[in-house]
């Protein structure tokens, strides 16, 4: 599975899960779940 796939999947569920969450918290879910993916991307490599 592609890891954009995974993490557009993530955003998603946390926009429909917490639909009362600010923009401030958005974005901060969204840069921590691209950590996430990043991190995620370096281990399927090995």
């Amino acid at each position: 599975m592609n890891i954009f796939t995974i993490w557009l999947v993530m955003v998603i569920a946390w926009n429909f899960g917490y639909p009362q969450a600010t923009p401030l918290e958005d974005v901060i879910v969204a840069v921590a779940l691209s950590l996430f993916s990043t991190i995620l991307k370096k281990y399927l490599k090995m």
